[in-house]
């Protein structure tokens, strides 16, 4: 049964009664940043809610978390506090309830336009790491780059793979990406090459946000892991091939994915996340014990990627993916990064790795789709191999309900020159 809100929502809108998915915004350019919750095409700001003493359940009651620049204070206060606000938002925004609907002073500063807002970074992001969790990406780079007889590393079926990434440079959609500047591969008989990347790509992720975390020296177990993680956003790990390709031995990519990162300004929990929780692929071999999960499960996202060529008024779908495909699960993602004692905090971020399917209109980037720009991709009359300036990358995301979706938004961004 769809959920009413006396808010105006859409059959096709991502932001139902059953979503409530959290941001940080300004209502105007001079504001101060505030969290929010999004709800059909409005913002609902929380700070309004705190001020006005209707967070009255014993865990927020006399919290300042909605009263925050970020959500990290939020977050921290781990899964019971989400839980209390989910129940007290549900019903502070349904259509029986008449506290906020009746209250036209109230909703008159609360419940804002949603393309009248300025979306920004939700968390403050003090750490970022990128996992490689998708089989079928794991292997189509593999058979590019080293051949089809053993295109996945041993270590890769035991161990979920990650690197340290750049939070900095972690920015939110509708952001520019400047074209980075780097060394390629050299020719023969040449230096290595110097200049704006020649194969800037996309890829395809999502991101899990780090709630409570961990003590250093101390590990989370598997089967607690979830409690650890808030929710999810769209995240595209934009990616220079080329440099990348010459620089990531022996210590990984550096250059080629620190120039910048995008993801969605809304965290959908795990908690709205949860009626489309499905089984996660079978594991062979089964991992070491630490990461044997008593129930091992994805989520039912359905993905899609849009690119606008620069000059061109229409997108087109380039891929659609699911979240479904991961072979590693973000819980195991998450007690493997802690089992050597390293410590994770509130607002800490980490990428699932390009989300491939096993057919080719499902693969999660440029690279796969092109197979290294071996079949250009056609892109209504136009071909790309990979990213040309001007170029505008969209993702979608989103659960399918019986008459409700629950989703992302949207995650974009548009490649512009490299300085001269």
């Amino acid at each position: 049964m769809v959920l009413k809100s006396f808010v105006e929502v859409e059959p096709e809108s991502h932001f139902p009664l059953e979503n409530l998915p959290y941001g940080v915004f300004k209502p105007e350019p001079g504001s101060l940043p505030r969290p929010g919750v999004a709800i059909g095409d409005y913002v609902l700001d929380l700070s309004a809610l705190s001020s006005a003493g209707l967070f009255d359940g014993p865990l927020l009651k006399n919290s300042d978390c909605f009263n925050q620049p970020n959500l990290n204070k939020f977050v921290g206060l781990g899964r019971p506090a989400w839980k209390e606000a989910r129940a007290t938002l549900q019903k502070l925004l349904s259509a029986t309830e008449p506290t906020l609907r009746d209250n036209a002073a109230l909703r008159q500063i609360a419940l804002l336009p949603m393309d009248k807002v300025q979306m920004l970074l939700p968390v403050a992001i003090g750490d970022y790491t990128d996992f490689f969790s998708s089989m079928h990406h794991a292997k189509n780079c593999g058979t590019i780059f080293r051949g089809p007889e053993n295109p996945i590393n041993l270590n890769w079926f035991h161990l979920p793979i990650a690197y340290h990434g750049r939070a900095s440079s972690i920015v939110i959609s509708g952001t520019d990406i400047i074209r980075p500047r780097g060394q390629g591969h050299p020719t023969v008989n040449s230096a290595p090459y110097f200049g704006p990347s020649r194969k800037l790509d996309f890829e395809l992720e999502m991101a899990a946000v780090v709630g409570p975390g961990n003590e250093l020296g101390t590990t989370v177990d598997v089967n607690d892991a979830a409690d650890h993680i808030f929710g999810l956003v769209l995240m595209n790990d934009w990616s220079a091939r080329d440099i990348q390709a010459w620089e990531y031995v022996p210590l990984g990519p550096f250059l080629g994915k620190s120039f910048g990162t995008t993801i969605s300004p809304w965290i959908v929990t795990l908690d709205a996340l949860e009626p489309f929780a499905c089984e996660a692929p079978k594991q062979n071999p089964s991992p070491l014990t630490y990461l044997v999960e008593k129930t091992s499960r994805n989520y039912d996202i359905s993905l899609e990627v849009l690119i606008k060529p620069s000059g061109q008024a229409d997108s087109c779908v380039v891929t659609r993916s699911n979240f479904n495909h991961l072979y590693w699960t973000i819980t195991q993602q998450l007690a493997h990064h802690t089992i050597n004692g390293c410590n994770l905090r509130p607002g800490d971020l980490f990428g699932t790795g390009t989300i491939s399917g096993p057919e080719p209109e499902s693969y999660g980037c440029l690279l796969e789709l092109t197979w290294n720009g071996q079949k250009p991709l056609s892109l209504g009359g136009i071909t790309r191999t990979f990213l040309e300036d001007g170029d505008e990358v969209t993702f979608f995301g989103y659960c399918q309900g019986n008459g409700y979706k629950v989703g992302f938004g949207r995650c974009s961004g548009k490649i512009v020159p490299a300085p001269q």
